[in-house]
């Protein structure tokens, strides 16, 4: 859920310095049917009626989609804070895997979300000792935040990199505010236009 929050700040935020959404579509993402398989993969993994029936094949599946997330993100290294997005998959996965295909939740983040332990397989499960446990999701939203949630520092950072990703992209606007090829379009424009009226003249 923190994605969500991260394209609402990110857009706000752009819109406050004087972004335009137009700037949005010049964005040039590869491999996103990548990122839309993998997100799929998890919305379908971690649903009730398949969580419960998925058994030893959960973990191999939630890291595999992981990967086929961060080849895409990393596809697009380029791109102002996908930077900061990769680094904060990489930690989440690295803690991932450091556990056996689960992202542990500290007790007192599961407590503070007025939750239980998931007696299923889930993204998020409870290990009284987990490895990496700094990278694991170890902070808990607000309860009174709508789809409040258990997060990690790998989830802040791709919060950070989405929403200044979003915020960048708006702020440099459509190809028609001065950039290079329209200075050089409108100089040309009017070397020609000198051109005409010197030859008037001399006329």
């Amino acid at each position: 859920m923190f994605v969500l929050y991260a394209v609402v700040a990110g857009l706000l935020l752009g819109l406050i310095l004087g972004g335009r959404l137009s700037g949005l579509a010049r964005l040039e993402f590869e491999w996103a049917p990548l990122i839309a398989l993998g997100m799929a993969i998890q919305i379908a993994l971690f649903s009730d009626a398949i969580a419960s029936n998925i058994g030893n094949a959960g973990p191999p599946i939630y890291i595999g989609s992981s990967l086929l997330v961060l080849a895409a993100v990393c596809r697009n290294w380029s791109i102002p804070g996908l930077p900061i997005v990769a680094l904060g998959a990489v930690s989440n996965l690295a803690a991932i895997i450091a556990n056996g295909g689960y992202m542990p939740a500290s007790a007192e983040a599961i407590a503070a979300q007025g939750r239980e332990a998931p007696s299923v397989y889930s993204n998020s499960a409870y290990l009284a000792q987990p490895a990496l446990a700094p990278l694991t999701d170890i902070f808990a939203m607000p309860t009174w935040m709508p789809l409040a949630n258990v997060f990690s520092v790998g989830d802040v950072l791709i919060a950070i990199g989405i929403a200044a990703a979003i915020v960048v992209a708006m702020r440099r606007g459509p190809q028609t505010d001065g950039t290079p090829s329209d200075a050089a379009a409108r100089a040309t424009g009017g070397t020609g236009e000198m051109a005409i009226h010197d030859g008037a003249s001399r006329n």
